[in-house]
């Protein structure tokens, strides 16, 4: 690994920030940890950051060349508030960006899609990471992991579409790489774990290694969309149900080499990652 500038990590206390800022610093990598309270992060320097406060850019961008970018959370139209930013970026100094979107949205699709198109224009060294679901979105705060938690329940519009889920710490991984290897991938990265599995399958998995009954309930389009608009705005939760229909038509039913091509190693299995995850919590 070559030695690096500074790296802002936009989103440092999220679930691939956190994991991308610790496994800089681990490294030897000096970090800009930029969260909206400046949330102290061990070993990196951490600064105030709001995507929609542009009073907090120019500080978070001073002194840094490479930056990891995590979209502002349930905004449908990301660009008209990241684009500003990454002009911003590049003219403050920053060489190299690395984007966090979804395996769901290909360069030029909606929301990020539109700052993932822009992004090889604006970088000469650049990476979109696109990875599947999360797998922490059953462990965690996620609201999936609360229904497990308060009910034993994963709602999903999903019907038996498989996903290749990832572990998070795999996304920080090649995220590491992508900003810290000599050579910037200067393309897309699609990420999964190593199988493709459906939510009956992950609520089976919940239930063997943890021994609490967890089952998939299967809503239509419009019951996920409308069971949503009661957590985000209505043209998010549209957006989100709309995955979960992809999902059921086969568009996530895939697995790729990514993780271990970049990393030398093979992603984390679901149940893995339960089995460390039910140590750990016991």
């Amino acid at each position: 690994m070559t030695t690096t500038g500074t790296t802002l990590v936009i989103g440092a206390t999220g679930t691939t920030g956190s994991r991308t800022a610790a496994r800089l610093t681990a490294a030897g990598h000096r970090v800009k940890a930029a969260s909206r309270r400046a949330t102290p992060v061990p070993g990196a320097e951490p600064v105030p950051f709001d995507w929609h406060d542009p009073a907090t850019h120019a500080a978070a961008l001073h002194g840094v060349d490479r930056v990891y970018l995590i979209p502002p959370l349930g905004d449908s139209d990301p660009a008209a508030t990241m684009l500003p930013f990454l002009h911003q970026a590049r003219a403050s100094g920053v060489r190299r960006a690395v984007l966090l979107s979804s395996s769901a949205i290909p360069a030029g699709g909606p929301a990020v899609g539109t700052v993932h198109q822009a992004l090889p224009d604006l970088f000469e060294q650049w990476a979109v990471l696109r990875p599947s679901w999360f797998m922490q979105n059953f462990t965690g705060e996620h609201a999936h992991a609360r229904s497990i938690r308060d009910e034993g329940i994963i709602w999903t519009a999903t019907a038996s579409g498989r996903v290749g889920f990832v572990d998070a710490e795999d996304i920080a991984a090649v995220a590491v790489h992508a900003l810290t290897h000599e050579q910037a991938p200067n393309t897309d990265l699609l990420l999964t774990g190593p199988e493709a599995l459906s939510h009956d399958d992950i609520a089976t998995i919940i239930t063997e290694v943890t021994g609490r009954p967890v089952v998939h309930r299967r809503l239509s389009y419009e019951q996920m969309r409308d069971r949503l608009t009661t957590q985000v705005p209505v043209e998010f939760a549209a957006m989100l149900a709309g995955m979960d229909r992809a999902i059921a038509e086969g568009a996530e039913d895939r697995i790729t080499d990514t993780v271990q091509r970049l990393t030398g190693r093979p992603p984390r299995a679901f149940r893995a990652l339960l089995e460390r995850e039910t140590r750990c919590g016991s």
